[in-house]
């Protein structure tokens, strides 16, 4: 008895250990860690609960990375920045329409004129800007560096016009004679220089840095130009415009890559002019006043109805806006409350009608623009749009963005307009023409332009009749310029040269005596350069004799035979 007892323990213990075995690939298959007590609860539950996580956390990583993946690919498309500059600009300008239209019926009816007065005037000007804009679409990048001169001295010209007595206009108005009438339509120079400045800084700098390889050769002549131009503003009495070329100036000196070091000096020199400005008037001080009481929001009796009547309005404007806004004409603010509704103050104007949404969607629509302008920037090879691009875009954005922040309370006012939106006459073509050079560097983008060569033009192109835009090839335009100074290349490589030792000196010896012999007499020059004996020198070349007749009817014979023979070899090929 004792020995089936001790017999039937090792089988115990070895089925024990199988389904121990078992058990621990069935642990280790439902996510078990080995080793851990198999009769645990904790454990059991956590057995339980491993499966139910496990494909949820998955799948929750795998939407995100989808969805990372789906997003990137989507920015990534070809033509997408293009596109949405495209889009960006046009509801900012048909926006800009509405918004004149709600902002100036009181005025232009109290006027004499009819309700639509300054829409119609309005809308005349955008038109003229479109079709500026279109132009600028259509131009070769080529095109717009070569005249990027002319615009620079028309530009300094009015500047200097602006300035004679009796030209400039304004100062009785904004306190600036920094307008020179043409007509109904008032023209500012200032908007005019900042445009060209961008456009001949980018050309002038990207071909002086590719040419010498050093920056700052390339930037001495950009920020003498700069200080001119900044100067001559400056003696208008127009500190906000003064402000928006050093933008651009500031814009162009970053994307050029220069030194920290030169590009805080430069900031330092635009922020001391401006404080200078400051304290040369009385009321650009009352300005640092009203901003700090709009700031803090602790308006006095006396600045209510004083220095700070039109920043008091525009935050009163905001507020009665709320979440969803008065409605689509419904401002109470333009009713000779607030003084700049359809131009400086027009953001008020917008927020108070369409609400907090619709502010937002303004912002919203501005930091597309600086977003995808920078993107063009970034993705350009050619460094001369590369500059102009990334040069244009801070130019537009930072002055929305000034604007916008100083109809909230956030920044001094200085009468700078908001783009595309604000009523103007030559802010709105200049705008709108900056805008097409912007497209036509996201049309030229190598990514979107071998989309448009493979894939053919969007609808809008060729519902416009753009060209299909031409890619970038570096160092072209070195290419196609005449050079100044002729080079030496060194001794030709056909040049025969003697072998060196004692004969060949000899041999060059007798060489040199022979000619000077010659020369002595009179004659010819037997050398003849490095190329050899010249052409006419050279024996004539004999004429070929005609194959006689009989001699061809042996060569046509004999290729009939070949011919014959390769067909016979053919067929036997074939039965095979």
């Amino acid at each position: 008895m004792s020995t089936p007892t001790s017999n039937s323990k090792p089988s115990n213990s070895r089925s024990a250990g199988s389904r121990s075995a078992s058990s621990r690939s069935s642990n280790l298959k439902r996510g078990r860690i080995p080793g851990t007590v198999n009769d645990d609860a904790q454990g059991e539950r956590s057995t339980r609960e491993a499966p139910r996580k496990a494909p949820q956390e998955a799948g929750d990583e795998r939407g995100l990375s989808s969805l990372h993946r789906k997003v990137k690919a989507q920015l990534d498309t070809p033509q997408l920045d293009y596109k949405v500059l495209l889009v960006v600009t046009f509801c900012l300008t048909g926006l800009g329409l509405v918004m004149v239209l709600s902002s100036s019926m009181v005025t232009s009816y109290a006027s004499g004129a009819s309700v639509f007065g300054e829409f119609i005037k309005q809308a005349m000007v955008v038109v003229i800007g479109l079709v500026v804009m279109w132009v600028a679409l259509r131009m070769r990048p080529e095109t717009i560096r070569k005249y990027s001169p002319w615009l620079l001295v028309f530009a300094i010209l009015m500047l200097i016009a602006v300035l004679i007595p009796g030209v400039g206009v304004g100062g009785d108005e904004v306190g600036s004679n920094s307008w020179i009438r043409i007509g109904p339509i008032g023209v500012q120079p200032s908007e005019v220089a900042k445009l060209a400045l961008a456009v001949w800084g980018a050309a002038t700098v990207s071909y002086r840095a590719r040419a010498t390889q050093r920056l700052n050769s390339g930037m001495g002549a950009f920020l003498a130009v700069s200080a001119i131009i900044l100067v001559l503003v400056l003696l208008q009495k127009d500190l906000g415009m003064m402000f928006s070329v050093g933008i651009v100036v500031a814009a162009l000196m970053f994307f050029a890559g220069v030194k920290r070091k030169v590009f805080v000096t430069m900031l330092g020199v635009i922020a001391a002019l401006g404080v200078l400005a400051i304290f040369r008037q009385s009321f650009r001080g009352a300005r640092i006043t009203t901003w700090r009481d709009t700031l803090t929001l602790n308006f006095g009796d006396t600045t209510t109805q004083g220095a700070a009547y039109q920043s008091h309005q525009g935050i009163l404007s905001l507020s009665d806006g709320g979440l969803m806004g008065t409605g689509l004409g419904q401002s109470r603010a333009k009713w000779f409350y607030l003084p700049e509704a359809k131009n400086d103050f027009i953001f008020a104007i917008v927020g108070e009608e369409l609400g907090l949404f619709g502010a937002v969607f303004v912002v919203l629509l501005f930091g597309f623009l600086a977003w995808f302008g920078t993107r063009t920037a970034l993705a350009q090879k050619d460094p001369f749009l590369r500059l102009l691009a990334g040069t244009l875009t801070i130019g537009i954005s930072v002055q929305a963005f000034f604007n916008i922040g100083y109809v909230v309370g956030l920044l001094p006012v200085t009468g700078i307009q908001l783009p595309l939106i604000s009523a103007g006459g030559s802010s709105a073509i200049i705008t709108l023409l900056s805008m097409g050079l912007l497209c036509n560097c996201a049309r030229n983008e190598p990514e979107t332009v071998s989309s448009m060569q493979h894939e053919g033009r969007p609808l809008i192109d060729r519902i416009l009749m753009l060209p299909e835009p031409q890619g970038y090839r570096a160092g072209e335009q070195r290419r196609n310029e005449r050079r100044e100074t002729a080079y030496s290349y060194g001794e030709p490589v056909t040049r025969q040269r003697a072998s060196a030792g004692r004969g060949s000196q000899d041999v060059r010896r007798e060489r040199d005596r022979v000619e000077q012999s010659i020369r002595r007499v009179g004659g010819e020059s037997r050398l003849r350069g490095y190329d050899g004996v010249r052409r006419q020198d050279l024996p004539p070349t004999a004429t070929p004799k005609p194959i006689p007749r009989s001699h061809r009817r042996t060569d046509e014979a004999g290729q009939g035979r070949a011919r014959k023979t390769r067909r016979t070899i053919d067929n036997r090929h074939r039965r095979r």
